[in-house]
């Protein structure tokens, strides 16, 4: 429980703590994008002076790297889990959702840690890197094979999420999809295949388009572990 404090006349002040200042920064990157959060811009949400938030983040990368690390702490893996199908199926969808509800912060997951070397990155953005490792390695996948199914799981699961908040409708209120989705703008003769697909396109499921492509990977890594497994037998 957070307690409180009073400043001024009968004006409760939230006490700081970093707990706190992340899920502002977090609450300010939901409303209004990564361009608005500045130490400035948040000591003013908090209704303190700039300066007293380094105590809590040292620059405006250690605040973008803890609200990283706070939504992806809502993320549970559990590397014991014998089924590890069942397992990364799960992560998979719990990380689409954790994306939707958070959809300013995906650009920051998604490219943030190409600037930054592995091991300088905050612990948090690298323990679900370590469980599904521990997942894997546990499934019977060699480390070395397990890191390389750890990259493909993730470029796939982050490509699917990007593709998916691309997804877009110009004029929902239209009832011709060509016209609804804005495929009338492009050119019969160079685009005909995008064009008759707009009943697909119009009818995009997230969870389910997901799911197809969850089941395409998930089954061959399993055929891959099955001749991994039948090369050691023998």
């Amino acid at each position: 429980m957070i307690s409180a404090k009073t400043s001024g006349p009968g004006r409760p002040k939230t006490r700081l703590s970093r707990e706190v200042v992340l899920a502002k920064a977090l609450e300010l990157v939901d409303a209004e994008g990564l361009d608005a959060l500045t130490m400035r811009r948040l000591g003013q949400e908090l209704g303190r002076d700039p300066m007293s938030l380094y105590r809590y983040a040292e620059n405006r990368a250690a605040l973008l790297d803890g609200v990283s690390e706070l939504v992806l702490n809502q993320l549970g893996v559990h590397p014991d889990d014998p089924d590890w199908k069942a397992q990364l199926r799960k992560i998979a969808h719990d990380l689409r959702t954790l994306a939707l509800q958070h959809p300013n912060v995906v650009p920051l997951l998604v490219t943030r840690p190409l600037s930054t070397p592995l091991g300088l990155r905050p612990l948090g953005t690298l323990r679900p890197l370590e469980q599904i490792l521990s997942l894997l390695v546990a499934a019977g996948f060699e480390p070395a094979d397990a890191l390389h199914v750890y990259r493909a799981y993730y470029g796939f699961l982050y490509g699917h999420i990007l593709n998916e908040l691309q997804e877009y409708v110009v004029d929902p209120e239209e009832n011709e999809v060509l016209l609804r989705l804005g495929l009338h703008r492009l050119p019969a003769t160079e685009f005909p295949r995008l064009r008759a697909l707009a009943p697909a396109l119009a009818e995009y499921d997230g969870a389910t388009e997901l799911d197809q492509g969850l089941t395409i990977l998930l089954s061959g890594l399993e055929a891959q572990l099955s001749r991994q497994a039948s090369v050691s037998r023998g």
